[in-house]
């Protein structure tokens, strides 16, 4: 298959979530094209066989760039099998009220964006403290203190399963021929991923 990889990334971790999906797709023999949103705006999808969305959530919403994307190529990208991955820090955590945000927050971007993904799965990201500027820093160093984190504000702190991400890829039915429109009872076990 020849898949469209589309992301926006603020600091960082969403760009290495796409690569990393790229490079998995290609090691299982599928051409990938790997693009920011803020370079695909023309970009014709006729030529793509499915595609992945990677966003970011930052102040309770994904980026600008990615939501123009998805309501500009909305009709393509239904006409395909299609996945949103929306990376976050909250998805590494438990916290039950976050999650449901987190769903909320993914099905009003797609209902904003008119397109409805065969799959949503929540990602977890990274502290970026090498991208943060004083205020930022700040404010993620207490965001971490309130729910028990041990960071070291000197370095970047990853939480994303890079092994939960190749098995949703692996899982991915577009890969198989088989459009997904609801989660299995496999997917839910894995707590990764919602069907619209």
């Amino acid at each position: 298959m020849n898949i469209l990889i589309c992301y926006a990334s603020t600091e960082g971790q969403t760009r290495k979530i796409a690569r990393f999906c790229a490079r998995t797709l290609i090691a299982a023999g599928h051409s990938v094209e790997v693009l920011p949103a803020t370079d695909a705006h023309d970009l014709a999808l006729a030529g793509f066989d499915g595609a992945i969305l990677a966003g970011s959530v930052h102040m309770g919403r994904l980026q600008a760039e990615l939501g123009t994307f998805a309501r500009d190529h909305a009709a393509a990208l239904n006409g395909m099998p299609s996945m949103l991955l929306q990376v976050s820090l909250a998805a590494a955590g438990e916290d039950a009220e976050e999650r449901a945000d987190l769903g909320r927050i993914a099905i009003d971007f797609c209902k904003h964006a008119g397109w409805d993904p065969g799959e949503i799965h929540h990602v977890a990201g990274a502290f970026r403290f090498t991208e943060y500027d004083f205020f930022k820093g700040w404010a993620m160093r207490y965001i971490a203190a309130r729910k028990g984190q041990k960071i070291d504000p000197g370095t970047d702190t990853e939480f994303t399963d890079w092994e939960a991400l190749a098995r949703i890829l692996r899982r991915w039915r577009a890969l198989k021929g088989t459009p997904r429109l609801a989660a299995t009872d496999d997917d839910a076990s894995d707590a990764e991923g919602e069907a619209l």
